[in-house]
Order: structure tokens, then sequence, then C-alpha cells
């Protein structure tokens, strides 16, 4: 499988996508942000499409309309009484947006479809080093802030009464999880990105006891969920997302299922 160069890419770029993914999902889930993480996948849909237009790299058009998107919404969804009803708005417009420009631009099909659900199969050198760069970018913006977002997270109220700068690491954490969506988006499409955001992470809350071995477990079930599905999509020609998808929900309800006979036992 390895003799062929777009394989080796797809899983050097797949390997940091989850890893980030996992890191940055364990506050997303934390924060309770799994509609946010949602939303900036529309953003970040409307934000490809309006590249493609323009005629840049997908990439960054999601860059640019995720990093404005997160700070936009998350500011919305911690002040708004309603912020489930205006976060949906919010959603349909960037939906919307994004058809329309994959229709002026004359894209075909199966640019969209790319966009929509990923092709980390397609990704060149180039490409890889990319995802790299963000994805190192994201943990490094993690770790420089994690004790206090450790904090923030987990306790917000105990991080208010301690000084802590709630605001500032709000603020950074959206900046950081619009670059994860942006990157996520490149193996599972912005449609299905926060499943890599989400369920991972989920899933690490059952089986682990501290912040680290959440994280620990975030990003091994992260992985093990991108390799297989690269592993499967390579020998059986389906889509890789679909394989990714399965693999994630099946560990996540096992987990589960697994939890609630601990409990009732």
């Amino acid at each position: 499988m390895f003799q062929y160069q777009f394989m080796g890419y797809a899983f050097l770029a797949s390997t940091f996508i989850a890893i980030t993914c996992g890191v940055v999902g364990v506050y997303v889930v934390a924060r309770s942000f799994s509609f946010l993480a949602h939303t900036l996948s529309e953003i970040g849909f409307a934000g490809a499409a309006f590249a493609v237009f323009i005629g840049i790299a997908p990439l960054w058009g999601m860059l640019l309309f995720t990093l404005l998107g997160s700070i936009s919404v998350g500011e919305l969804s911690m002040h708004s009484d309603q912020k489930e009803s205006s976060i949906s708005a919010i959603s349909a417009l960037f939906i919307g947006l994004g058809v329309l420009f994959l229709a002026i631009s004359g894209s075909n099909s199966r640019y969209a479809t790319n966009i929509l659900f990923g092709s980390i199969i397609g990704v060149d050198e180039e490409g890889v080093i990319q995802l790299v760069i963000l994805s190192i970018i994201v943990l490094l913006l993690i770790f420089i802030v994690q004790r206090q977002l450790n904090f923030d997270s987990f306790d917000h109220i105990g991080a208010l009464a301690h000084g802590i700068k709630t605001g500032l690491i709000g603020v950074i954490f959206l900046i950081a999880l619009a670059m994860a969506v942006s990157i996520g988006s490149q193996i599972v499409g912005s449609l299905l990105v926060f499943i890599l955001l989400t369920l991972p992470s989920s899933t690490a809350r059952y089986l682990g006891k501290t912040i680290s071995s959440m994280i620990a477990w975030s990003i091994s079930i992260a992985l093990i969920g991108v390799w297989a599905g690269l592993y499967l999509g390579f020998i059986t020609d389906w889509p890789v997302t679909f394989f990714i998808s399965v693999i994630e929900v099946v560990i996540y309800l096992t987990a589960y299922f697994v939890h609630v006979i601990r409990h009732r036992l």
C-alpha cells in the first residue's frame, strides 16, 4: 500500500489531522461546543466554495471563514438568550452562500462532493506540508494556554474565582477550533468534520479519568478511525469518510454500552 506515494501522503496528513482533532475535541466536548463545531463546519463549506469562486485553494477559504465565524458565532453562543435558534439561522445562511458560490463558479458536482466529504487520497506534497504546519500551530496554541484552558473548560466558576482571563482563553480556543475544523475538513469534509471533533473525545470521557488520559484516549481513537478508514478505503475503493464515520460510531457506542452495563451492575 505504501508503495503508492499518495497513500504515504494521505497517512501522514491524516495522522496530524487526527492528533489535532483528538486534542481540540476534548475541549470541544468539555465546553459543550459540539453544536458550534457543527456550525463552523458549515461555515467552512461556504469558505471553501468562496475560495473556488475566486480561484484559490479551498483550505485558505475555509480558514478565513471559520476564523471569522468562530469569533462571531462563539460570542453569540455565549451572550444570546436564544443561541440555538441564532446559530441555526447562521448555519442556514452559510449553507446557502456555499451553494451560491459553487453555482456561480461553475464547479462540477465532483468538486462540491470533495468539499463536503473530503478527498484525503488526492492530497499532494504541498498539501501535506500545509496541513502539518497548521496542525502544529493549533497544538502549540493549545499547549501554550493548556493550564488555563483546562481550568476554564472543566471548572469555569473556579477559573473566574482564580482570576483567569477566561475571555482571552475562550478567544484563543475559538481560533484553535476554527483551524482544527479547516484542517479536519480535508479528510472527512466540511459536512462531517464534527465527527473527528466530537466522537473520539466523547468516547474518551468514558475511558479516561484525568484530562491527560482523556486526551490520550481521544487521539488514539481518532488515529484508529483515520488509519483503518484509509486502509479499508484503499482495499475496497469505497469512500474513506464512510469507514471513518462507521468506525468512530462503533467505538463510541461500544464504550457507551459498556459504561451503562457497568453502572447497572
